[in-house]
């Protein structure tokens, strides 16, 4: 028995093989970008607060500064002072009254020409003291009373909360001790945190639901299970949870995120040509592109968009126009 052909007179062979032809001319890019993220590892090195390591040593000015150069682009000169940089709002030295772009001579009688000065003399005081600067603004040489905070009263040492996944399951987990019938005492990945488009909502998954496997293979920590989801499985992949909830184990599959995905290129020449970049916002699509000229194509660059006929006429639209501003001190 033959079976009838979808197209009578076309055999078989030139459709697989325009079929084929026509897959190779088309790729694909995920409809939305997603982001590259950097795994914690299992242990990390976090700062304790301890002074006698000399985290928390010395007294904060609550500013940002750098060598003084001239303004002048053809005779650049390193000129006495630290020119201020930044000023943390309401630190010590915004409510000293200092600026961006004020020049700071003397520091308590010390002259200070390196940011490494003004560096040390934080450093070397431990407690919080009054300290007379010395500054220069425009052409006015000012003084002024910057009461400098202890580094160890300002901050606090850091702690750990949970580990997150913001991209394959959208949750949150710390690594919990539990004892499981049969199994002992076991290590395995607590759920603290769902965001409102996780997929274990999909799933029924609550918080404090604490994962024991996924496909079969043991989870160990909170890290190691995100490891898992992002290393071992693509976005979109279906995957089989093992949930310890009210001292009963159940399964449960989830479907991760999916970020699904959209046409990027789409070569047909000399009939038609697409192609389009989300990361750089850029398409661009012609009819009957015969290399040297097409009869008609369009160019989209963010919001500029540019058509053209035969290569001769052009109409364009939303360009951008450059404008030089100056910026008042």
């Amino acid at each position: 028995m033959k079976l009838p052909l979808p197209y009578p007179g076309l055999p078989l062979r030139v459709l697989l093989a325009l079929s084929l032809l026509l897959a190779g001319c088309v790729s694909y890019e995920s409809r939305q970008l997603v982001p590259s993220i950097t795994l914690s590892p299992e242990d990390l090195e976090l700062n304790t607060g301890d002074d006698s390591a000399g985290s928390t040593a010395g007294v904060d000015f609550g500013l940002q500064v750098t060598v003084n150069e001239s303004d002048s682009l053809f005779n650049v000169e390193v000129l006495p002072g630290v020119r201020v940089r930044e000023v943390t709002p309401g630190g010590p030295a915004d409510m000293a009254g200092l600026q961006a772009g004020d020049v700071i001579l003397r520091v308590n009688g010390t002259e200070v020409n390196e940011p490494d000065t003004l560096a040390a003399l934080a450093l070397q005081s431990r407690e919080s003291s009054n300290f007379a600067f010395q500054l220069r603004r425009g052409t006015a040489v000012l003084e002024a009373s910057v009461v400098a905070r202890s580094r160890s009263a300002t901050s606090a040492p850091l702690r750990e909360l949970f580990r997150s996944d913001p991209l394959a399951t959208r949750a949150g987990y710390e690594t919990a001790l539990l004892q499981v019938r049969d199994q002992g005492e076991i290590s395995a990945a607590r759920i603290v945190e769902l965001a409102a488009d996780s997929p274990l909502r999909a799933a029924d998954l609550r918080i404090n639901d604490v994962i024991l496997a996924a496909d079969g293979t043991p989870v160990q920590s909170a890290q190691g299970f995100i490891n898992s989801m992002l290393g071992d499985y693509a976005l979109g992949d279906s995957v089989v949870l093992s949930i310890y909830r009210d001292d009963e184990i159940m399964d449960r599959r989830i479907r991760l995120w999916d970020p699904g995905r959209r046409i990027n290129r789409l070569s047909l020449r000399p009939l038609m040509f697409y192609e389009s970049s989300q990361a750089s916002q850029q398409s661009r699509f012609s009819l009957f592109d015969f290399w040297l000229f097409s009869v008609y194509s369009f160019n989209r660059s963010e919001s500029e968009r540019e058509h053209q006929l035969l290569g001769i006429f052009s109409v364009s639209s939303d360009y951008g126009e450059l404008v030089e501003e100056t910026v008042q001190p």
